[in-house]
């Protein structure tokens, strides 16, 4: 069995400034052993984490829509960002990926909140993550497990970190796997565990997008 975060940021990541190496020191630490770098619109993070990583590293991506966030998990290119839904989907099944909604009910904007559970984007969709670190209500929580079990979508678990101690508030328990198709599989077979994180780690967010904007920032110093 493997114990994986299937949703974690790096440096990559516009609003997060934890380097590569402090990831994987963490992941080590804890005894997480398998995670998913989906950083925000990029992949470049993931793949260098990768490259270091003494463990199963999932090249993943948060990518943004009009509508919010889709995630690609198993991808070899970068998904461009404000494509519809249907086209990022696409853009993720073209090359062999797989198609997650994160956070489903956690940070969607009210006038938005039905389209990525709408029928028609479920129907193209392969994991439901049920438990999110950040998302702050567990009614939320509970309505993404219920979702994925009404659709039949397998569930996954992530920490959604942007820093070093978010890290392996949620993971799954699940077996081992070789590609997508068998991650399904052993997906199926996990059970997730997780705990919310402090609502003070937003604001360690908002200082990353900040300390960027302003003062602009170094890949190589901080990875």
């Amino acid at each position: 069995m493997i114990k994986a975060d299937l949703h974690i940021h790096t440096c990559y990541s516009i609003d997060c400034l934890t380097p590569l190496e402090q990831i994987v020191e963490r992941c080590l630490k804890l005894g997480i052993n398998c995670i998913a770098v989906a950083d925000h619109n990029t992949i470049a993070g993931a793949l260098k984490l990768r490259e270091i990583a003494p463990f199963k590293v999932i090249v993943a991506e948060e990518i943004l829509t009009p509508v919010g966030e889709i995630m690609g998990l198993f991808l070899g290119e970068e998904v461009s960002q404000r494509l519809s839904p249907q086209e990022t989907i696409s853009k993720i099944r073209s090359q062999g990926g797989l198609v997650a909604i994160p956070h489903p009910f956690g940070r969607s904007l009210p006038w938005n909140a039905n389209i990525l559970t709408s029928t028609e984007v479920l129907s193209q969709v392969d994991i439901i993550e049920t438990f999110n670190s950040r998302t702050p209500f567990s009614s939320s929580i509970a309505k993404a497990r219920k979702l994925a079990e009404e659709q039949g979508k397998a569930a996954s678990a992530g920490s959604d970190a942007h820093t070093l101690g978010e890290i392996g508030q949620a993971y799954v328990e699940m077996p081992e796997f070789d590609g997508p198709d068998d991650f399904l599989k052993s997906l199926a077979q996990g059970k997730i565990f997780g705990q919310k994180s402090s609502y003070l780690a937003h604001f360690a967010s908002t200082w990353a997008r900040i300390r960027k904007h302003i003062f602009g920032y170094s890949l190589q110093s901080l990875s």
